[in-house]
């Protein structure tokens, strides 16, 4: 969810737009509440397709079809104009991610999600092909993962299959090459029997983690949909069951919906098997509206801005009078008060508006603060993770397997080694960086979290890993060390009861005024604020609960720490505007440099916390003295920003 751009429309026909949801090849979508208070997503098209003839006609019929459909599978649409000077279209809005998403961050879905998910799309089809729809575009960004079921959208490409009505233009493909049937491929006539194709690819993306069709390119992803046996090896057969029959290349030989239902049988009254990490991207979208909703409103449209829309009608008419507004709101909010009830012991959230016509909470807890972010509510993200003391993670009874195990409180922030009986070692690192190899074993999971496993090259040592909620670098790992035996067992084991007493009740460390141990690196300085020091900035990212890199014409890391105090041992000493500080300078050759510098933040007794930063480049004909000059700037930009001791 992004912010409008400065001086977009904050107005759309009567929904007054709050925040952008994303953008596609045909236009953006943006976060809208309706007069009557109810969230919309609406889709407004680019400038280029509103100047079409043909595009308005066909976006016309589109959305005259898509407003039959209704379901508790789908988003319904609830409004649209395709005579503005934007066409747009607005759908009941739902939280949650999409199965792109999902995947992406929770790794291929156990079994039982995956039939949950069959359940909630045949439901979906059935509504849109009762209406004499074909949906044509069924792929996992148009599939929302939500609190009480999945929800399909997106019917911008929906055909009718009545009549003679060409919505495109003759000869065209349009879909997704991994998801499409091989009718829709070779542009043949279509029939309901398209979407279920569709399906079933999702089904083993699912499963897998891609489409059962994937080639190196879309022209080979197509052929294969056309003329290649769908890869089904990695699916568990119980997936592959129900899908193989979805993805036959004769539509008259593939199940109906109906019949997709029937194989599944009855979903149990309440049910709700999206993974933990799913769950938590639902509550975090979920943060992330009522922060818009709590935040600041943009400002009425001027008069002379008004005399401005009145003189070019193509504009978009500006919104009402404030006056008009207000009472309007007023009627909607106690309206929404009476509708406020509690299902099954979890209230449920109203939005409504202010006086003034602003969105707003039904609960009068929130007190959030205007500018305030929207809160991270996964206890396995990195802002959680961080506060965390390791060392309290796992009490010595807490692992029965392993015996009584006992915590080394001298490790580093985000790490702690147990020892227990039989010289079984655990190591834990919250802060893993992932290196992106392989799994020694199937996929697997723990605690509903995709796990890699890696028995380096012993079995005695194993590293266990699962992902952190929304980072791509970052993981949670456990290496279990023995002197006989299996050490994959220790650390499964281990990871287990992690993950368990971090969900349920995480224990933090100790901290201080001025500590650095909440503080996130990445936040100490912006991206143009460190271009303008160091050239080009490609990537940024976490590499650790505590650490920083920057890629530029060279590797740029920040790290604060906790450990010994820095002396003379570790450079030469610097002053950084008032900081003393210790610097290592080296030049490995005539294109390779690099430097250190480490400083003191805080001391209490033998705790001592550090800044350290160390900047490589190669290939640029640097200098050591160069690149140090570039860090001592970074230095002192940040320290400013630091905690106070």
């Amino acid at each position: 969810m992004k912010p409008l751009n400065p001086g977009e429309n904050r107005q759309v026909g009567r929904y007054r737009v709050l925040a952008a949801l994303g953008e596609g090849g045909m236009g953006r979508v943006l976060l809208a509440v309706s007069a009557d208070g109810r969230l919309v997503a609406l889709k407004q098209v680019h400038s280029q397709f509103a100047n079409d003839d043909g595009f308005r006609t066909r976006f016309r019929r589109e959305v005259e079809a898509s407003r039959m459909v209704s379901g508790a599978y789908t988003a319904a649409v609830m409004d649209a104009d395709p005579d503005a000077p934007l066409p747009w279209l607005a759908s009941v809005f739902v939280a949650g991610p999409s199965l792109h998403q999902a995947v992406a961050a929770a790794g291929p879905l156990p079994v039982p999600t995956v039939r949950y998910l069959a359940a909630g799309l045949a439901s979906a089809l059935t509504e849109i092909h009762r209406v004499g729809l074909i949906h044509r575009d069924l792929k996992p960004s148009n599939v929302l993962l939500t609190e009480d079921g999945p929800r399909v959208i997106d019917f911008g490409i929906a055909r009718a299959t009545e009549g003679d009505i060409e919505l495109t233009h003759a000869g065209s493909v349009i879909g997704s090459p991994g998801f499409m049937s091989p009718e829709q491929a070779e542009s043949k006539t279509l029939t309901p029997a398209s979407d279920v194709f569709s399906l079933g690819a999702l089904l083993v993306m699912a499963s897998t983690g891609r489409s059962p069709f994937s080639g190196a390119s879309a022209p080979q992803t197509l052929y294969n949909v056309v003329h290649s046996q769908p890869e089904l090896d990695q699916a568990p057969p119980e997936v592959r069951q129900l899908a193989e029959p979805c993805l036959a290349k004769d539509p008259a030989q593939r199940p109906t919906p109906d019949q997709i239902l029937d194989f599944l049988g009855p979903v149990s009254p309440g049910a709700n098997l999206w993974p933990p990490i799913v769950q938590s991207q639902i509550a975090q979208q979920k943060a992330e509206v009522q922060a818009v909703l709590n935040g600041p409103v943009a400002p009425e449209p001027q008069p002379q801005v008004q005399a401005q829309a009145w003189a070019q009608p193509n504009l978009t008419m500006p919104q009402p009078p404030p006056a008009k507004q207000s009472n309007t709101a007023v009627k909607v909010l106690l309206a929404i008060i009476a509708a406020i009830v509690l299902v099954g012991g979890t209230a449920v959230t109203v939005i409504m508006l202010n006086k003034d016509g602003s969105p707003s909470s039904a609960s009068p807890a929130s007190g959030a603060s205007s500018s305030a972010p929207a809160p991270t509510t996964d206890p396995l993200s990195i802002d959680k993770l961080r506060r965390v003391d390791p060392c309290k993670v796992l009490p010595a009874d807490s692992v029965p397997a392993l015996g009584n195990l006992t915590p080394d409180s001298g490790s580093d922030l985000g790490e702690c080694d147990y020892t227990a009986a039989n010289d079984v070692e655990v190591e834990l690192n919250l802060g893993d960086e992932l290196t992106g190899g392989g799994s020694d074993e199937p996929p697997a999971q723990i605690e509903g979290l995709p796990v890699t496993i890696d028995k380096r090259d012993d079995p005695k040592n194993c590293d266990a890993t699962v992902p952190i909620f929304n980072e791509k670098r970052v993981g949670i790992t456990v290496t279990g060390r023995v002197q006989s035996g299996e050490g994959c067992e220790t650390a499964r084991a281990a990871l287990t009861e992690v993950v368990k007493r971090l969900r349920a009740n995480p224990p933090e460390y100790d901290m201080p005024s001025g500590s650095l141990i909440r503080v996130d690196p990445c936040s100490l300085i912006d991206k143009a604020s460190m271009e303008q020091i160091i050239g080009v900035v490609s990537e940024m990212a976490a590499t650790g609960l505590h650490e920083c890199d920057w890629d530029s014409k060279g590797l740029f890391a920040l790290y604060t720490d906790r450990g010994s105090e820095p002396d003379a041992d570790d450079g030469t000493p610097i002053d950084l505007g008032g900081t003393p500080a210790f610097q290592e300078l080296k030049q490995d050759r005539e294109d390779s440099a690099s430097c250190g510098i480490e400083w003191l933040h805080r001391k209490s007794g033998d705790d001592a916390e550090t800044v350290r930063i160390f900047y490589t480049v190669s290939g640029d004909a640097a200098t050591a003295g160069q690149i140090c000059q570039q860090a001592q700037a970074v230095a002192k930009a940040i320290i400013p920003k630091l905690p106070k001791p």
